[in-house]
């Protein structure tokens, strides 16, 4: 639980005044990534022992995956009754990123339930958008949500989470003012903190670009593809016909452009799975199932620089996660259509 070690660092220099971005904890020499307001959150964590601290952890990841469960199954229009629902989530543990968040000790299962969340609750539900802000709050990723709000003309859950986010900011910028204007104006854009994007575990279009090329720092070879992978992802979520499609297109287009996307960060598989089962989609689930539980990254060479030398035939087994999410809309004949259809209204039998 590396990671979790980290946040224990970060609540503890918040309630020691120390340097939030000054330390490295662990073997690794890991620092801290996140916004001061997440560093906030994780005060109290500073109090517990670690075992005790690990095993809290544990058990809350282990509750909040059923949670995801649960709202992946109201993503999909497919409520799943107790027996089910417990089944599903031991199923769910066995998948690669939910395994590695629990193994990290890491938020991903908290981020996505809080942002799945609110994007899927009935439209003019009070404060909608507004859990979404904070989720960008703790994990910048999520701010891609927004953009996806307002190209389906949703200005209002749109402005609901930027205020939301905003707030966070403030609320960082009040209680940490230095770590603050620390974070927002140098460490933001210090990617090679969060570690080295041309691993393995960087399942990204930067670390597929970089492996590819055998080049640990590609530039323009990768992005300006990730500028066009952004465009056509938010563009066939704006078109999508359910929200349910449109709310997975932006989440994987957000795992794909962002910098460093860990394979922990790829939780969003667990509402692809429901959504998929649920419209009867059994072999393109069952493929994505395999892609997720095969840990195909970990099976090549990928000590020291090795990641930057795999042949040709073993590049796709180091980008398994990012080539299923480029490969699934051009395989999902539904996906798009010229009506968005509303979350409120039930959806067309899937062609």
């Amino acid at each position: 639980m590396a990671d979790l070690l980290v946040y224990r660092a970060e609540g503890a220099a918040v309630a020691r005044g120390t340097d939030l971005y000054g330390f490295t904890v662990t073997e690794w020499r890991l620092p801290a990534t996140y916004p001061p307001f997440a560093a906030i959150l994780f005060v109290p964590a500073a109090w517990l022992p670690v075992p005790a601290l690990k095993a809290a952890f544990l058990a809350g990841n282990a509750s909040l995956l059923a949670v995801f469960v649960a709202l992946s199954a109201r993503l999909a229009s497919r409520p799943l009754p107790l027996p089910l629902l417990c089944s599903a989530t031991a199923v769910a543990l066995w998948l690669e990123p939910v395994f590695q968040t629990l193994l990290f000790g890491q938020v991903n299962l908290a981020v996505a339930c809080l942002a799945l969340w609110d994007l899927t609750r009935p439209l003019g539900a009070r404060a909608k958008g507004l859990a979404l802000g904070v989720t960008a709050g703790i994990k910048l990723t999520p701010a891609v949500f927004v953009a996806y709000l307002l190209l389906r003309g949703r200005t209002r859950e749109a402005a609901t989470a930027a205020a939301g986010f905003g707030a966070t900011a403030a609320l960082g910028a009040v209680l940490l003012p230095s770590a603050s204007a620390d974070f927002w104006t140098r460490r933001l854009y210090e990617t090679g903190r969060v570690g080295k994007a041309w691993i393995v575990d960087n399942q990204s279009l930067r670390g597929l670009v970089a492996r590819a090329l055998g080049d640990p720092a590609p530039g323009l070879a990768w992005a300006l593809p990730a500028v066009l992978v952004a465009a056509a992802g938010l563009a066939l979520a704006a078109r999508a016909r359910r929200d349910s499609h449109g709310i997975l297109l932006t989440a994987f287009t957000a795992l794909l452009i962002c910098p460093v996307s860990w394979t922990h960060h790829w939780v969003w598989c667990v509402p692809l799975l429901a959504v998929l089962l649920a419209e009867g989609r059994t072999r393109t689930a069952a493929l994505v199932a395999v892609v997720f539980t095969a840990r195909t990254m970990w099976l090549v060479p990928h000590e020291g620089a090795l990641d930057l030398e795999l042949p040709w035939w073993q590049q796709p087994l180091a980008a398994a996660y990012p080539l299923l999410a480029l490969g699934l809309p051009l395989a999902y004949d539904s996906v798009t259509s010229r009506r968005p259809v509303a979350p409120t209204e039930r959806p067309a039998e899937p062609a």
